[in-house]
């Protein structure tokens, strides 16, 4: 039985045959580059979808969820929902041999919107995710002292005691909003530019450009090291980690599950969006990677394996990040009682050593019980082991503030130091390789720069994107890069997953797509693929759009901000955002999401105004990123469009 599908006229005319491809595959025909092995593309691949969110977002989504009970939802919907649409990708872009906008305008012209509009997300996104790797620069450069800058409070300016900001709070939480951002605030007081963030900045994009200057001839050679290196560091931090009083407290309670986790929704859904933020879906980067490989690579087999690679990498980084984060919470209990024992031993003038941290409980008990008046005199504090365990923080927090404080107690900490900010470095630097293909390819097929070599491209790109991200170098910048992080890569990417998914499935075809799957990798998709791509993951992503949409809209939006005159401070103070940051949300989730719809309304008029007398019949985008030889067409335009958007030509 035949699946149904949408009328398509001229999609044999826009894409290469199979025996074309075969014939393209022995004279290596075309001006695409290639990946030198096997080895070389699949780290790649690894390195893009391993990214900064696999260490500190995953780990504090499992303590939050159930701890081993949020494991069940996040393999299930990696299952039903992340291998499936990764395939998709690796398949297509394989098969038609194109960057994001040359594969979708030769699925249909109609459909350039979805490869545009992948462009504006991993531009959007580069944008702040290479600030961020301009923050650890910071700390890997100040990492080289010893103490660390971090580990204890500066005097104030009469020597005479602590700044009070950082007496106030912690000598950490001081050096990450004052030494480094300088925070203020609000987001509307800017505050300038600062110079120490500008410099880490032109370093962050300078050295992207560098590894990237004339594309995968160049990043794959760097992640050899940026894709390996992470795993190396976390082994050696998870056998240090093992060693230090406290960590297998919290690998337990990070894996202690809650099944009662499992009946709520939320669960679910904070389980689907990681399994989709996590492959770096829809980012078009992926599709423009497995473009470069060998007509009859293996696209089903490298899916499944990057999938598991991704999804034990989650696991595995989880592990280590609790078994440090369960040595600080021993450090900090162990502070708390200490600070009891000794108000105990001077409210009862006990001889020192009477009361330690093993017999606490007991002694705490006895004196209560004696004299339970002068106890509830004293200002004990309630010190919990598994409240100091439970407080999970993630993204920044957890690097910069969490992370930081353990490593101050571990001896020789610079050295921790600076091997926890190389691998967030590494795995920051190879996520941005692929956000950077995502955009330099597409602006290729687009055609806009057609005597523009890549190496200029790719400069420009960068330079551009160091100009606006200089927003995040302001006071302000902390709160500008939440805004683009919580809304750049949110809701377009579910659109764009959603529209790919069903272009392939109705409008390429699905049986047309299994044949060249068949013609590929030998033998047609099975069962399991055929269930995920027709049914099941376009009904959880339109799910979690929907649960998206309706969250946000129902609430007020806030932000966190650092202000020492509010009451809960050292706690970061919500505050609503101004008027004027909707328009900023339309432009960072709207633009790239109507680019979908807006493009083909546009050939629609187009078709409809500017053509006359001609049969509907579209050759594919001249895409300067694939080179493919197809067959010649002879097309009458009443008029044309302009060459610098030529969808047609």
């Amino acid at each position: 039985m035949r699946f149904p599908k949408l009328p398509n006229p001229g999609l044999d005319e826009r894409i290469p045959s199979h025996q074309e491809l075969e014939r393209m595959e022995k004279e290596e025909a075309g001006d695409r580059p290639k990946w030198d092995n096997k080895a070389q593309y699949m780290l790649t691949c690894v390195g893009f979808c391993v990214g900064l969110g696999n260490v500190w977002r995953f780990p504090y989504l499992c303590q939050s969820h159930g701890g081993g009970a949020f494991m069940i939802p996040f393999l299930i919907l990696l299952v039903l929902e992340g291998i499936p649409l990764l395939h998709l990708e690796f398949a297509i872009g394989q098969r038609l041999r194109k960057g994001s906008v040359g594969v979708w305008s030769s699925v249909n012209p109609y459909l350039t919107g979805i490869g545009i509009a992948s462009m504006f997300v991993s531009f959007l996104v580069g944008l702040y995710y290479n600030t961020i790797m301009a923050w650890i620069m910071w700390y890997l450069f100040n990492s080289f002292q010893d103490p660390l800058p971090w580990s204890q409070c500066p005097l104030n300016a009469n020597k005479t005691g602590l700044v009070e900001e950082c007496a106030r709070s912690t000598s950490v939480d001081y050096f990450w909003y004052r030494e480094t951002l300088n925070t203020s605030t609000a987001i509307d007081e800017s505050g300038g530019l600062q110079w120490w963030m500008v410099l880490t900045l032109v370093a962050a994009w300078t050295l992207l450009y560098v590894c990237c200057i004339r594309g995968i001839e160049t990043t794959g050679k760097a992640v050899y090291i940026t894709s390996t290196l992470p795993y190396l560091v976390l082994t050696i931090f998870l056998i240090r980690g093992l060693t230090l009083k406290g960590s297998v407290d919290g690998i337990i309670f990070l894996f202690t599950p809650d099944v009662n986790e499992l009946m709520n929704p939320s669960t679910w859904l904070d389980a689907g969006a990681q399994v989709f933020y996590s492959f770096s879906l829809a980012f078009g980067g992926l599709i423009s990677f497995s473009s470069y490989n060998s007509v009859h690579n293996n696209c089903e087999q490298d899916a499944v394996i990057i999938s598991i690679i991704n999804g034990a990498t989650s696991v595995y980084s989880a592990t280590v990040i609790y078994s440090i984060i369960g040595f600080r919470a021993t450090e900090k209990f162990d502070d708390c009682v200490s600070g009891n024992i000794l108000m105990l031993q001077n409210a009862f003038d006990l001889p020192e050593g009477n009361i330690t941290v093993s017999n606490y409980e007991e002694a705490f008990q006895h004196l209560n019980s004696t004299f339970p008046g002068d106890i509830q005199s004293l200002d004990l504090k309630n010190c919990d082991l598994q409240h100091f365990l439970s407080q999970g923080v993630e993204g920044t927090g957890l690097a910069f503030i969490v992370f930081t404080e353990a490593i101050t107690k571990m001896p020789i900490s610079p050295l921790w130091s600076v091997l926890f900010f190389i691998m967030l470095f590494c795995l920051g630097l190879s996520t941005m390789f692929g956000n950077i293909e995502g955009v330099v390819v597409p602006l290729q097929d687009l055609n806009f720069f057609p005597k523009w070599p890549k190496e200029l491209l790719t400069g420009v790109t960068c330079f551009v994107s160091f100009f606006i991200a200089l927003i995040f170098t302001q006071q302000s910048g902390n709160y500008w890069l939440a805004l683009f992080d919580n809304f750049a890569g949110s809701i377009p990417l579910l659109i764009i997953a959603f529209c790919e998914m069903v272009s392939v499935i109705y409008i390429y075809g699905i049986d047309r797509f299994n044949a060249d799957i068949e013609f590929m990798i030998g033998h047609k998709p099975n069962l399991f693929w055929q269930v995920t791509w027709r049914f099941i993951s376009p009904v959880i992503m339109l799910f979690i759009f929907i649960f998206y949409l309706v969250t946000q809209l129902s609430g007020t939006l806030t932000y966190l901000v650092w202000d020492m005159d509010t009451p809960e401070f050292p706690t970061l103070a919500d505050r609503e955002y101004p008027a004027w940051v909707y328009i900023i949300i339309f432009i960072l989730a709207g633009f790239p999401s109507l680019a979908v719809p807006g493009v083909a309304i546009f050939k629609f008029i187009y078709n409809r105004c500017c053509k006359k007398d001609k049969d509907y019949s579209e050759n594919t985008i001249n895409s300067v990123s694939a080179k493919i030889p197809m067959s010649e067409k002879t097309n009458d335009y009443a008029c044309d469009l302009p060459s610098v958007v030529d969808f047609n030509k």
